[in-house]
């Protein structure tokens, strides 16, 4: 290959790496990282059915008004059973069981177990989106995740010794399943319907099951908690659960599900810092090291074909 040739690929590595699908996707993790913490205010004060319910119920609330204001074209009847499992899988179930595992576990426990969530993506890209990653790719999304785990498991090694997995691990294991193919199916469906349209219309399209849950859950709990209750709450609300899936599901339509999919490696330790910073919980000094490792992780996953 000419020096010419090597020049072409490199540029078309940095394209591909640097585009649009990637920057909207990183955009969107980052959004994301912060629920975890922002789940552990809110339980501190809140019934996690109210939490997980009633996000969803102020996040469609907002959707109907997006919708209504860009005049947003209905679903196609082809398209409603793909918005019911992104419905199922990031409406309901991801923050159900999430809100039901971080009520008695820390966040950065619960990184321990959402650091499967980007194999689990690649995985169901090949099963609902039809994408075929090659091996260089799924090894550089092995070394990642393995990059994570090593990490999570020293910072929150305490937290990992029992008889066994307990009934908040199943929980976070349940919600990674199901989040990764609400992230599939909506990476999929979002290149046809539009990146916040699809989140929103699953919202919309759940509003009556999550609507009455939360009035319920309300009428049986109560609404008496402290002002950061409400604050995490209103971040699940508005951040975690509708405008960050605007920049996620757009970087997955545009860049590809497995291979944006795996920007979640960065996720984790990105939770475990706001966990140091906002919550107090214990994160250890190895942060750098393993940032720069998933990092480059990433870019390897990038570049692959």
């Amino acid at each position: 290959m000419s020096t010419a040739d090597n020049a072409i690929e490199r540029r078309t590595i940095t394209r591909a790496t640097l585009g649009p699908g990637v920057l909207l996707g990183s955009l969107g993790i980052l959004g994301f990282s912060f629920s975890f913490p922002a789940t552990r205010l809110a339980v501190a004060g809140l019934d996690p059915w109210l939490i997980a319910f009633g996000r969803a119920t102020v996040a469609a609330i907002l959707a109907a008004a997006y919708l209504r204001a860009t005049r947003a074209p209905r679903p196609t009847r082809a398209q409603m059973p793909s918005l019911a499992i992104v419905g199922l899988g990031v409406v309901v179930g991801f923050p159900l069981f999430s809100s039901l595992a971080l009520e008695g576990e820390t966040a950065a426990h619960g990184a321990v177990v959402i650091a499967f969530l980007p194999a689990a993506t690649a995985v169901a890209a090949v099963l609902r989106a039809g994408e075929r990653p090659s091996r260089r790719f799924w090894a550089a999304s092995a070394a990642g995740l393995v990059a994570v785990l090593a990490f999570v498991a020293i910072s929150a090694g305490a937290d990992l010794r029992g008889s066994g997995p307990r009934a908040a691990d199943l929980f976070l294991l349940a919600g990674t399943a199901l989040c990764a193919t609400g992230y599939a199916e909506g990476g999929a469906l979002s290149r046809g319907l539009g990146a916040a349209n699809t989140i929103c219309w699953a919202l919309v399209i759940a509003a009556p099951v999550t609507a009455s849950v939360a009035v319920t859950a309300a009428a049986t709990t109560g609404l008496h908690a402290g002002a950061t209750a409400w604050l995490g709450f209103a971040y699940v609300s508005g951040i975690s659960m509708f405008l960050a899936f605007f920049a996620w599901y757009a970087g997955l339509a545009r860049g590809g599900v497995a291979k944006v999919g795996q920007i979640q490696l960065a996720q984790p330790v990105l939770t475990l810092v706001w966990s140091a910073l906002v919550l107090g919980e214990a994160v250890g000094p190895l942060t750098l090291v393993c940032a720069l490792a998933v990092l480059a992780s990433v870019a390897a996953t990038q570049r692959a074909r």
